[in-house]
């Protein structure tokens, strides 16, 4: 990447695309440089309305996440899309499918999408999506849109990063079963039973309407539910007008506030991961790197000791070992 990252930064704070790549290729390799351009970055964000979009496999997100970029755009609003794709078991690349089944709206000026490796993540996240939303935000999108890999029952994540979150199910999938065994009415700010030209949507619907009356306590929020044809463009609006309502009932009570802490602590907690994985990498690189482990399996070193010089950064693996 070319350009110091306060020269970056202003580009992207400029709603320059290409500088927007550049920042996400940075971020998504993380390091110091990608600290530095956060750090910019970071006060120029809030402005998005950050959703995430979770659900099994096949409930149609990718298509679903497609229409709601154009809806936005129709209403004259950008829209930036995180698509965290599964990794390759064999080269650990993102096999990028999200990316062949959102070319309508990747095609508008207005839509910028960025897929994401998932790593082996658990959560269905990708360790660089919420500072690749933070890039997104920063850059003066109306819209971010983080679409989850859809593992199933480990979806709890987007908590962390979304303002309101959307659970996409889809009839005859047995995704009403899975949302009762994942939690996942604890996380849902919005239902979509997507494919709802289908057989049992209205069945569907009714049984999350039942499971909603069954919370001891009334929420502060009910998750609206809302019926969608993806491929038909059907529904889309409704689901743009239930964001924004949540949104504005997020503001009222102070609430979002409290979910933006959320997201810069899992920002400020994956530089911590990230400082500490080049601390390791750095004491691997250590002439005496292995007389030190061998040490610690020999007993004559402590494996806390060891890990302690790690963490400072200290090097001289070996030192004291005789």
């Amino acid at each position: 990447m070319t350009g110091t990252p306060p020269l970056v930064a202003a580009e992207v704070l400029a709603g320059q695309r290409r500088a927007v790549s550049r920042a996400l290729t940075v971020v998504e390799r993380g390091g110091p440089e990608a600290e530095a351009l956060l750090q910019t970055l970071l006060p120029h964000t809030g402005h998005a309305h950050v959703v995430g979009i979770t659900g099994a496999p096949g409930v149609g997100k990718s298509t679903l996440v497609d229409g709601l970029a154009l809806a936005a755009r129709a209403q004259g609003q950008t829209a930036g899309i995180i698509a965290v794709d599964p990794s390759s078991p064999f080269t650990g690349g993102a096999i990028l499918g999200d990316r062949i089944r959102m070319q309508d709206a990747t095609m508008d000026p207005g839509v910028f999408m960025r897929s994401l490796a998932s790593r082996g993540q658990t959560g269905g996240l990708s360790r660089a999506a919420a500072a690749s939303l933070t890039v997104l935000d920063a850059s003066g999108f109306d819209w971010v849109l983080v679409e989850t890999v859809g593992a199933g029952q480990s979806e709890i994540e987007i908590m962390a990063l979304a303002e309101s979150v959307m659970v996409v199910l889809a009839p005859g999938l047995g995704d009403d079963i899975q949302a009762i065994k994942a939690g996942i009415l604890e996380i849902a700010d919005l239902f979509v039973v997507n494919k709802a030209d289908r057989p049992g949507a209205d069945a569907s619907v009714r049984e999350l309407r039942a499971m909603l009356r069954l919370a001891a306590d009334p929420p502060p929020w009910t998750p609206p539910i809302v019926t969608t044809v993806a491929a038909e463009r059907r529904g889309l609006e409704q689901i743009l007008a239930e964001l924004a309502r949540h949104r504005a009932f997020l503001e009222e009570t102070g609430r979002r506030a409290d979910r933006r802490t959320h997201q810069v602590e899992t920002l400020v907690r994956q530089a911590v991961w990230d400082a500490v994985a080049r601390r390791l990498a750095a004491a691997r690189e250590d002439p005496g790197w292995a007389r030190a482990l061998t040490a610690v399996a020999a007993g004559t070193r402590d494996a806390t000791g060891l890990a302690d010089q790690v963490l400072r950064g200290a090097g001289g693996m070996a030192d004291g070992i005789h």
